[in-house]
């Protein structure tokens, strides 16, 4: 194990915020990762485990260790006629292996095809988007449990996956360090889904009539980078916000005032988007100092300047929740992980 002290965080986080970590080493194999641990442990400060840098905010030095997780690979393993086991090591940038499985014909993962980080995260917050999310294929994922060091096997129903949540968001944050993840995903009689956003214009724009997995990642790849800065351009974690799921009689009342608000109806309660609403509020590519509302997609707060700091782009996220809530009454959530 290497390790450097006084680190710049710059270039690992996608805000592209400036941050220094105490310490800061990559690890390359569960031994590295456990002497890591180790090593935290002994000089009795915080340890951070850190995928690709894209789902998190840093508002201030990280007075600890942070443990880059470098782990790669990718087997297989045939389930049955219609299906295969593909698992991916946490350090796989998740849109390349994501294109691997397209690659192969392996369905199930298209319509999250661009989504920045690494694997290893994607079970976390359930990561989706274009109607689908990591519990519709996860099969199981190897962690490392750091309270005995042991390795254990997690399952779909172990998981507790829920909208943009997971046991390792809630009862479990913090215990179990992700190693690897498997997918079930299927090898022909592939299941399209093209009806949510904007794919299906996306598709007839194209002519495209005989749908593939691939037109269908091809559609979302497109759709994704004209509405979506590319946080190697522009520093941003993405969508910032939940969207947020409200009861179906909040939503009703609303409705009586704003005809137009856009809604996911689901039992009793109603999802409604969280860009539509900050878009009302005036945001969308309002620009304050260093930090802004992308003008295409008001639910990604961008790096403006490449110049801003953490604490600009909380208090930034601050005044539009703060908006969102006194015109509409929902409190919104962030997505991001504030450090």
């Amino acid at each position: 194990m290497q390790l450097q002290e006084n680190f710049s965080l710059k270039q690992y986080n996608t805000f592209q915020v400036e941050a220094k970590a105490l310490f800061f080493t990559e690890v390359h194999s569960v031994e590295e990762l456990k002497e890591a641990l180790l090593f935290s442990k002994e000089k009795s400060i915080p340890y951070l485990i850190l995928g690709g840098g894209s789902n998190m905010l840093l508002t201030k030095n990280y007075e600890g260790l942070i443990i880059a997780l470098r782990l790669k690979g990718i087997t297989e393993e045939k389930a049955d006629e219609n299906h295969i086991l593909v698992t991916a090591k946490a350090g796989e940038n998740w849109h390349q292996f994501v294109l691997y499985c397209i690659s192969k014909n392996y369905g199930g993962l298209e319509n999250l095809s661009l989504i920045p980080g690494n694997v290893g995260t994607s079970p976390i917050q359930n990561i989706g988007a274009y109607g689908t999310e990591i519990k519709d294929t996860f099969h199981s994922c190897k962690v490392l449990d750091t309270e005995d060091f042991s390795v254990k096997t997690l399952h779909l129903k172990d998981c507790h996956f829920g909208y943009r949540d997971s046991i390792f968001k809630s009862t479990a944050k913090g215990r179990y360090i992700i190693l690897e993840v498997s997918f079930l995903l299927t090898t022909r009689e592939h299941k399209i889904s093209a009806t949510y956003g904007a794919i299906q214009q996306e598709l007839d724009k194209n002519n495209i009539t005989t749908i593939t997995i691939k037109d269908i990642s091809d559609a979302v790849i497109s759709i994704r980078q004209s509405k979506l800065p590319d946080p190697a351009i522009t520093g941003n974690a993405g969508s910032f916000f939940k969207n947020p799921v409200i009861p179906a009689e909040q939503f009703n009342s609303l409705k009586i005032i704003f005809e137009n608000i856009p809604n996911y109806p689901n039992g009793d309660e109603v999802k409604v988007p969280a860009g539509w609403l900050i878009e009302q509020c005036g945001w969308k590519g309002k620009i304050i100092n260093n930090v802004g509302c992308h003008p295409q997609q008001a639910l990604v707060i961008i790096n403006a300047t490449g110049n801003a700091t953490g604490k600009e782009v909380f208090d930034f996220s601050s005044q539009i929740i703060d908006s969102v809530k006194e015109k509409f009454g929902i409190e919104l959530e962030r997505e991001v992980n504030i450090l």
